[in-house]
């Protein structure tokens, strides 16, 4: 008799795609372990970061405006999990693997910094060989927290910024999620903010996709899915991309430049994080090993949250009056005074 495990890999067998990547083929992880009765390899990796402090951090971390007071904002963790929802349906459709998709998706963002991508240029300037939350991304499931997942996990997670050639086609489907992600919801976001209007965006890219985002949303998805069933590479159409790619090239240009609106407080977090910084490395001077002070560092900051981080600097530079004991001495003096 097989048990709930086996037959999830021998379902994967019979139904995916001849180019998914099933877990029976995978090149394991770097420390064998007894295998779950329950659950595939690549469906312990989704849990295992799901239950990852780094992805809790996720929900305080910034994915375009910084620490936003409307909850109705994305934050790095939505826009992870709008990632997961858009790649695990082009991978359901496309007869790939769901699990390994879904995995990729929740880990690719960990070892993003505080303050978005602000944050990690200002890492990228004082780290000598740079800094990369992708690079970090990997860092955090194998060092920081040891989650001893599956090397196509770790590839794909590595492998979804722009630039890297995922070796997987789940790894790809991220890849390409990830962007169809970000633009549609930071178009969102920057309307709600008074950033852009909708009558500001592209107009033949409007034309092609839809003013309404759920649909411009599915027009994209449909475009990938469309052109590449049946394919061992997964891409959207020539005409799609096109259109995405200006879109994308006009959110740089038009919410993600120095001088949008969107930016104007990224200064300031680019001065947290380098004092914070410039204070640690000072801090460990002589209490560990001088090659490892900045790796130590990188790995600290990276990990916090906007608010922490905000916080540890208020704590360190802001100087704070003198703190008395609390007392309701006036409570009591008001009740005498109204017997």
């Amino acid at each position: 008799m097989m048990n709930i495990r086996e037959k999830l890999e021998q379902r994967e067998l019979n139904n995916l795609s001849e180019y998914a990547t099933k877990v029976v083929n995978s090149a394991g992880r770097k420390i064998p372990e007894e295998k779950s009765d329950l659950r595939t390899d690549f469906q312990r990796d989704r849990d295992r970061i799901l239950h990852s402090k780094a992805f809790r951090r996720l929900k305080h971390k910034t994915q375009v405006f910084l620490s936003p007071f409307d909850d109705h904002f994305r934050t790095r963790l939505t826009h992870t999990l709008e990632v997961s929802q858009i790649a695990r349906t082009i991978a359901r459709a496309l007869d790939l693997n769901e699990d390994l998709t879904e995995a990729i998706s929740l880990g690719h963002d960990l070892g993003h910094t505080p303050f978005g991508h602000c944050g990690e240029g200002v890492l990228n300037e004082l780290v000598e060989g740079g800094f990369h939350h992708n690079i970090q991304s990997v860092r955090v499931v194998e060092v920081l927290e040891k989650l001893n997942l599956c090397q196509e996990t770790i590839e794909g997670i590595r492998t979804h910024t722009w630039g890297f050639e995922p070796t997987t086609p789940e790894g790809k489907v991220v890849q390409l999620a990830d962007k169809i992600a970000y633009i549609n919801h930071d178009i969102e976001d920057s309307i709600r903010a008074g950033v852009i209007s909708e009558q500001d965006l592209p107009k033949d890219c409007i034309d092609y996709f839809s003013p309404i985002q759920s649909k411009r949303l599915s027009k994209m998805i449909h475009e990938i899915v469309n052109n590449s069933i049946g394919k061992a590479e997964i891409s959207m159409s020539e005409e799609g991309w096109a259109y995405t790619t200006k879109l994308r090239k006009w959110m740089f240009e038009n919410v993600y430049n120095e001088s949008s609106p969107a930016k104007l407080e990224e200064e300031k977090a680019k001065h947290v994080i380098r004092e914070l910084f410039n204070y640690y490395c000072r801090t460990l001077e002589g209490k560990c090993p001088q090659e490892n002070i900045v790796r130590v560092v990188t790995d600290y900051i990276s990990g916090m949250t906007d608010r922490y981080a905000v916080e540890r600097y208020k704590d360190l530079f802001i100087p704070t009056g003198l703190k008395c004991d609390a007392r309701d001495d006036n409570l009591f003096k008001l009740a005498h005074e109204t017997e």
